[in-house]
């Protein structure tokens, strides 16, 4: 069959592959390589009878080449032509750093797709033949738009793709994919969040693992994903296998956005999958080296400040550009409504390593008007050390992970002396953190527990790592845990054990939602997913990671539990403030009401000791800058084995003539672990109540009604 296939000199900009009117334009930068090659894989007239055809074509750098970019432009391809790069020039990876290799064949760095198989079926041919893809399919967004959802009203559920539908008992047609998020909308949007904050998407090679499971000799997986191969490709294993995964990606967002639900990406700019010196050359290492990562400048090593034997040049005016262009393009086609960067402490490195005071690329994203409606939220430490959270960035749009609630939140509910002070800071939205910069309470992204560590369930039932199925001898993993196994180790029958587990958790829970900030969960945790201890799950494709959803069945007053805190949340705007607390002022005019009252045991008194187990606070509805709401009243008891009895306050003026109800006490089983207003117990001021240990009890005011005025109406 005679090819119609024909070639021109192209265009530098833009990079990557571009549907032009005259053809396919491909753009490629490489400054150091002395030649480089248009690799294509033409489909057979047969798909399945004849083999795929190579044609390969030569850049003239005198005609293909503007700049340090090489371009060519193609015509008369047809659909599902592959393509990839051969680049020859110096291999000297001890004195240049240079690391060329002819015999390769490479991806683009700006490749929108890669042809990559189903979950499991292996990426070998990555290097061997042309994979990338051509973006060619058109796509009808139907009017979607961004939706726009101010942080403090935000609430973020963590989830990794594959697990939350892959177990069998997800009841989804297409399990572990795009699409089986797409199918379970319904629960998300009963459950309440506002944003679904996906683990890695883009391309990642699970098979690359060479960890063996101990227990059954099978091979472990890199589930988690954190190893990009691209920043731009979005996941085959994530699709349904018919090549369409960019707009099946398109197809799960626009569903996610006409229920009100946001998608965040967790996005992985620090480093890639060719890892260090001996890890596969896929892209980047073989296109320009010295340009992409980090090198010593003596040894020419990798430098590693992220753990996995590289670590991306972000600073590099080249890299910059790459970073913002793949920003772009998934916020413009895919439209992301934001991104949560991954060791974001990365993104503060110079070309040497050392911490820049005002990172080019941090500024960048920040100031950038394409992603001006987008979340930017930074993993604020790096894996060398760099521990930057509350000082990431001054700027007000970077968001960040607040570890410091994280861990201040677990102590208190371990009984750890010390920790009633930095509890109501974190409560208070975490001033000693995020006020300066103009920035707000909304830029602590609160958590309690992540995809990185103890699940919730895990949180209160062990206290040690148990990651030997990970096949590293239980040495990976974090082994400060900040938890509480309330007993027992691991799996217990105890009915006051369990019941004290479940205790905690729903009082984690509480501090969680009703603190300022924005609020992380994890998906799971609102029905207790397990684990079994292992803090580190990131190659465990398998029943560890994948969520049961037998639990939410089982665990269904825990379930109804979190639908009924998170609607609490929505519903209240005192739990969702824009500003940080002012100092208390006289009382001379409604806005000058104190804003939050702490106490210990009785109203007016406080108790900052180390010996200091117990924590209360009310929250004035009143003094919101725009509009009112109720007052609420929480107590907390951060024993383990001693009910604490606190002493009600008034509901703060103008609200003194208002009575209290009991919504929330977590010492109690369900259905009276949470209630609505209107059932909750009457508890009047000076009233005794006794919280027990770990326990949470939460007070809400109502207005006093005679029987004339009827039933009061709800909104």
């Amino acid at each position: 069959m005679k090819s119609n296939i024909t070639v021109q000199s192209g265009e530098p900009l833009p990079l990557g592959a571009t549907l032009t009117a005259k053809g396919i334009n491909f753009a490629i930068f490489s400054r150091h390589a002395t030649a480089v090659s248009l690799v294509l894989e033409i489909p057979g007239p047969k798909p399945g009878r004849k083999k795929n055809k190579q044609q390969e074509f030569s850049l003239n750098p005198l005609t293909n080449k503007t700049g340090d970019i090489w371009h060519i432009l193609v015509t008369g391809l047809p659909e599902k032509t592959r393509y990839g790069y051969r680049l020859s020039g110096p291999f000297q990876p001890k004195t240049t750093g240079h690391r060329y290799n002819d015999r390769l064949i490479l991806t683009d760095p700006y490749g929108r797709a890669l042809s990559s198989s189903a979950w499991n079926h292996g990426k070998k041919y990555i290097g061997g033949r042309p994979c990338c893809l051509i973006d060619e399919k058109s796509y009808d967004w139907e009017g979607d738009r961004p939706l726009a959802t101010p942080l403090n009203d935000t609430i973020i559920y963590e989830m990794h793709v594959r697990g939350f539908t892959r177990h069998p008992s997800s009841g989804v047609r297409q399990p572990g994919i795009f699409a089986g998020i797409t199918e379970k909308i319904p629960y998300l949007r009963e459950l309440g969040i506002t944003a679904v904050e996906l683990m890695p998407v883009t391309e990642f090679n699970e098979n690359e693992v060479v960890f063996k499971n101990p227990l059954t000799g099978k091979r472990l997986k890199n589930y988690w994903g954190y190893s990009p191969i691209s920043f731009f490709a979005p996941k085959a294993g994530y699709c349904s296998g018919r090549g369409n995964q960019i707009n099946e990606f398109r197809d799960m967002v626009k569903a996610l956005h006409r229920a009100g639900i946001e998608v965040i990406l967790d996005i992985v700019f620090n480093h890639t999958a060719e890892g260090g010196a001996d890890g596969p050359t896929l892209n980047f290492r073989g296109i320009d080296n010295t340009i992409y990562y980090l090198l010593d400048p003596l040894t020419r090593e990798y430098l590693n400040f992220s753990g996995c034997g590289n670590t991306c040049n972000c600073n590099h005016p080249i890299v910059r550009t790459l970073i913002m262009d793949a920003l772009h393009w998934w916020v413009v086609e895919m439209h992301v409504d934001g991104f949560r960067f991954d060791l974001a402490s990365i993104l503060g490195r110079d070309q040497n390593g050392r911490v820049l005071s005002n990172p080019p690329v941090v500024e960048q994203i920040a100031e950038d008007p394409v992603l001006a409606g987008c979340k930017i939220i930074a993993e604020a430490w790096d894996a060398a050390g760099l521990y930057q959270v509350g000082s990431f960035s001054n700027h007000s749009r970077w968001a960040e992970w607040n570890s410091r609630f994280r861990d201040d939140v677990r102590a208190f509910f371990c009984g750890y002396p010390g920790k009633v002070p930095a509890l109501a800071t974190r409560i208070a939205g975490s001033s000693d953190l995020y006020e300066h910069g103009g920035r707000s309470p909304g830029n602590s992204i609160n958590f309690v527990t992540s995809h990185d560590g103890f699940t919730l369930y895990d949180l209160v039932s062990y206290e040690q790592k148990h990651n030997l199925e990970n096949g590293e001898d239980n040495r990976d993993g974090d082994d400060n845990n900040i938890s509480w196994n309330s007993g027992v180790e691991g799996e217990t029958d105890d009915p006051a054990i369990m019941a004290l587990r479940a205790r905690r958790l729903r009082s984690l829970a509480v501090v969680l939602f009703l603190s300022q900030g924005t609020p992380m969960l994890v998906a799971g945790d609102e029905f207790g997913r397990s684990q079994r201890g292992n803090n580190n799950a990131w190659c465990q494709d398998n029943d560890i990671s994948w969520l049961n959803w037998e639990l939410a069945r089982k665990n269904a007053g825990q379930l109804r539990f979190f639908r009924k805190l998170i609607r609490l949340r929505r519903e209240h705007p005192v739990f969702r403030r824009v500003d940080f607390f002012a100092a208390p002022h006289p009382k001379k005019s409604r806005s000058q009401y104190q804003e939050i009252i702490w106490q210990g045991l009785k109203p007016g008194k406080k108790d900052w000791t180390d010996e200091g187990r117990a924590l209360a606070f009310t929250l004035n509805g009143s003094a919101l800058d725009e509009g009112e709401d109720d007052d609420f009243f929480v107590m907390l008891n951060g024993c383990r084995n001693q009910d604490k009895t606190f002493s009600v306050p008034k509901p703060p003026p103008p609200h003194s003539r208002r009575i209290w109800k009991k919504i929330i006490d977590t010492g109690a089983g369900p259905p009276a672990d949470i209630t609505d207003q209107e059932q909750g117990e009457t508890i009047t001021a000076r009233a005794q109540i006794t919280v027990a240990p770990m326990a949470c009890v939460v007070l809400q005011s109502m207005s006093r009604r005679t029987p004339e005025a009827g039933p009061r109406k709800k909104s």
